[in-house]
C-alpha cells in the first residue's frame, strides 16, 4: 500500500484575491513579499542563534529574488556544479557544496565556486581533500544519524541502506582526520522536535570530534517558516551547541524559504466521464509537479470546497498515472476555467520537464503589496528542442 506524503501547505494567503486570468497559462506565481516575510524570519533566527543561514537552492532557485536572499540570508548551499555556479553568479555569499559523488572533470571548477566541499564519504574526502585544502577550503563530511524521523522512506537520509552521509556508528579518527566540519540532511518538511531527537541519538558519539571542528551543519529540511514551528526552541538549541563546544552552526532552509509563497496556475481543456467526473488540464503532474507521483502527495488547491462539484485533474501527458488528485469544486467547471494549487513555488519550480513536449509552465513575479507583476521567464519549442540533440 502506497503511502501518502500529507502537504504541509497552509492557507492561500494573499492569492486568494489574486485574478488567475492575469497570467499565461501553466505559470508559476511567485509572491515576492512572502518570499521577503519568510526571509526575515529565517534572518531574525540567524541572529538570535547566531546560525549562518543558507538558502538551499536545490528546493528553490529562482534567481529572479537572489537580491532579497542576498539581503537576509549568508548565502547558499549548492548539489553540484552548476548550482554551485549559479550560487557564485547570482547569490553571493558564502557557497557550500554537498554532492553524493564528485566527478574528476568537476571537482576543480567546484573547489574554485565553494567555500565549503562537504563529501559524502571518507574515499571521497580523501580523493579530493588535497585540491581542496590547497585551495584554502572548508572541509565537510557528511554524516548519516542512523536515526530515522522521515515520513516517507525515499525521503529519508537516514533509511536503511541509504547512499547518503558516512554512518555515525563508522566514524574513526583516521576518517575524521583533516575534516573541518560535519554536516547532516535529515529531515523533510519537519518542526523543531525532529532535530532535537536526532541530535539527542547521536551527540555522545560525536563528542569525541567535536573538539576539532570548526562548524557543524543541520542541513535543511527545516520548515522553520511555518507557523506553528518551535523558532525559540531551535534558537535556544543553536546557542546551546555554539556555546558547548566552541563551533559555528549552520542551517539550510531550501523550503523554508519559498513556503506558501507561490502557485502554479492551470487551465482546464477537457471534461470527460468514465464512471467519475475527469478535468484534463494543462498542469502535468509529471512534467510540472513529479513529486505528486514520486512523494506521493496531493497538492492543496486554491478555493478548493467542501462540497459542489468533485472532478479528477490529471495532465495532458500519455503517462496513465499522470493524475494530480480529485478535487470538488463549488461551481462545475467549463472549459477554458482557471485553476491553481498551492505552495509550488519549492520543488515543483526545480523539477520541471518536457516529457512528451509539453510545455514548461511560465514563471512569474508578483508583489502582492504593490500588485506590480512581471512575466520574468516564458519557455517555447526551442526549449524542448535543445535538450534532446
Amino acid at each position: 500500500m502506497t503511502t501518502m506524503m500529507t502537504t504541509q501547505a497552509g492557507d492561500a494567503g494573499a492569492f486568494e484575491g489574486f485574478d488567475l486570468h492575469r497570467v499565461p497559462s501553466p505559470a508559476f506565481v511567485v509572491d515576492e513579499k512572502a518570499i521577503e516575510r519568510n526571509l526575515l524570519i529565517l534572518a531574525d533566527v540567524g541572529q538570535r542563534s547566531g546560525a549562518r543561514v543558507l538558502c538551499a537552492l536545490k528546493a528553490f532557485s529562482m534567481f529572479a529574488v537572489a537580491p532579497l536572499v542576498r539581503e537576509h540570508l549568508h548565502g547558499s548551499c549548492a548539489s553540484g556544479l552548476y548550482e554551485a555556479r549559479l550560487a557564485r553568479e547570482e547569490y553571493g555569499g558564502e557557497v557550500a557544496t554537498f554532492c553524493a559523488g564528485y566527478k574528476e572533470s568537476e571537482i576543480d571548477e567546484i573547489i574554485a565556486l565553494s567555500d565549503h566541499i562537504v563529501f559524502n564519504s571518507p574515499a571521497q574526502k580523501d580523493r579530493f581533500i588535497g585540491k581542496a585544502a590547497a585551495a584554502g577550503k572548508h572541509i565537510g563530511l557528511r554524516i548519516n544519524p542512523e536515526h530515522s524521523e522521515g515520513e516517507i522512506p525515499k525521503y529519508d537520509p537516514c533509511a536503511p541502506c541509504s547512499r547518503l552521509g558516512s554512518p555515525v556508528s563508522q566514524l574513526t579518527p583516521a576518517i575524521m582526520e583533516g575534516v573541518d566540519g560535519l554536516h547532516m540532511h535529515t529531515l523533510c518538511e519537519q518542526g523543531f522536535e525532529p532535530l532535537e531527537r536526532t541530535w539527542a541519538a547521536i551527540e555522545e558519539q560525536l563528542a569525541p570530534y567535536i573538539g576539532g571542528l570548526k562548524w557543524l551543519n543541520f542541513g535543511g529540511g527545516h520548515h522553520i517558516t511555518r507557523s506553528d514551528y518551535d523558532r525559540d526552541a531551535l534558537v535556544a538549541f543553536l546557542n546551546g551547541i555554539r556555546e558547548k563546544y566552541g563551533v559555528e552552526v549552520y542551517l539550510e532552509p531550501g523550503e523554508a524559504v519559498a513556503l506558501d509563497a507561490g502557485i502554479l496556475v492551470g487551465e482546464v481543456l477537457d471534461l470527460p466521464m468514465n464512471s467519475v467526473n475527469l478535468a484534463i488540464v494543462d498542469i502535468s503532474a509529471t512534467c510540472h509537479m513529479p513529486d505528486v507521483i514520486e512523494a506521493p502527495y496531493r497538492p492543496a488547491m486554491l478555493g478548493e470546497a467542501e462540497h459542489g462539484h468533485t472532478y479528477r485533474f490529471g495532465g495532458p501527458s500519455c503517462l496513465a498515472g499522470d493524475v494530480i488528485g480529485d478535487y470538488t469544486v463549488k461551481n462545475a467547471l467549463k472549459a477554458g476555467d482557471r485553476f491553481a494549487f498551492l505552495d509550488q513555488a519549492h520543488y515543483s519550480m526545480v523539477k520541471t520537464n518536457t516529457f512528451n513536449g509539453v510545455a514548461l509552465p511560465s514563471i512569474v513575479l508578483w508583489n502582492s503589496e504593490t500588485d506590480a507583476l512581471r512575466v520574468v521567464k516564458q519557455f517555447g519549442y526551442e526549449d524542448f528542442k535543445e535538450r534532446l540533440s
